[in-house]
């Protein structure tokens, strides 16, 4: 659903965005994640006639990097899950992340760095 929005170049109305979904979820579900969503702070809505439209309201990148960062951090191997992803990659995804990471780091915003775990 995220991407979906992400990929969408002006707010979306639900039905809308159901029909750029993979499977044809129902409706409803489309708009109970939505409203959850909302709550989240990950989308923004606004009204249009009767209907709301709904646009993503962070960065998309900075999100899946997150869910990413979150998943590897709780798995019981994370050297084995690094290796199935870089295994799984296209060439062109493993020659961009190659370059990236080739590249110097840049210090990660003080919203990144958990201070408790010292």
């Amino acid at each position: 659903m995220l991407a979906a929005l992400g990929a969408a170049r002006r707010p979306v109305a639900t039905a809308e965005l159901r029909d750029a979904l993979p499977g044809a979820p129902a409706y409803t579900t489309v708009n109970t994640i939505l409203f959850r969503l909302l709550g989240k702070g990950q989308v923004s809505r606004m009204r249009e006639g009767r209907h709301f439209l709904y646009k993503l309201a962070v960065d998309e990148s900075r999100l899946v990097a997150d869910q990413m960062h979150d998943r590897l951090r709780v798995a019981s191997d994370p050297r084995a899950v690094l290796a199935r992803f870089v295994a799984a990659l296209s060439g062109e995804e493993e020659r961009t992340l190659r370059a990236i990471l080739a590249q110097p780091r840049e210090p990660l915003p003080m919203e990144h760095i958990d201070l408790k775990s010292g």
